[in-house]
């Protein structure tokens, strides 16, 4: 899930101790309280000015769907519980600005990709951004990117 000039990134490692086992318990989905799992990364590059994440479905019947972007996140940070202070949330293709954990069609199991971006610039994105704004603003200036892709399937 390679997005715009993120060809030549450094590597991050991505975890999460709530998504052990590659999949989502329901308390992080739509079946459950929709809470975000903790996430965690590895040192960024130096040169980092500020992190950026995106949680995206590929398998959804539209095509890509976005369930949370974050960005504005201090350089130094090597995870998160919740979103830290002076970072900010876009909105998701719910139409709502913050994290909305997976709800995939009942059967098929869909794949959830936590990207983590370590940017050489300072966005300056306000709160409600969409993907395609974080994007365009992004590009030329990725310096690292890691993935953790997440599985689930409704019954």
């Amino acid at each position: 899930m390679n997005g715009p000039d993120q060809g030549d990134a450094a590597p991050l490692t991505v975890s999460s101790p709530d998504l052990s086992g590659g999949t989502f318990s329901r308390e992080f989905t739509c079946d459950g309280a929709d809470r975000l799992p903790r996430l965690r990364w590895s040192t960024p590059p130096p040169g980092t000015q500020e992190l950026a994440i995106e949680l995206l479905d590929p398998d959804a019947p539209g095509g890509t769907f976005t369930h949370w972007l974050v960005y504005g996140i201090p350089p130094g940070t090597s995870g998160l519980a919740a979103v830290p202070a002076g970072a900010a949330e876009g909105v998701n293709d719910f139409g709502r600005r913050g994290y909305r954990g997976p709800c995939p069609p009942r059967g098929a199991t869909h794949h959830y990709h936590f990207v983590v971006l370590a940017l050489g610039t300072q966005l300056g994105l306000a709160a409600g951004a969409t993907r395609s704004d974080l994007e365009s603003r992004i590009s030329g200036h990725v310096l690292g990117r890691g993935e953790l892709v997440v599985t689930y399937q409704r019954a």
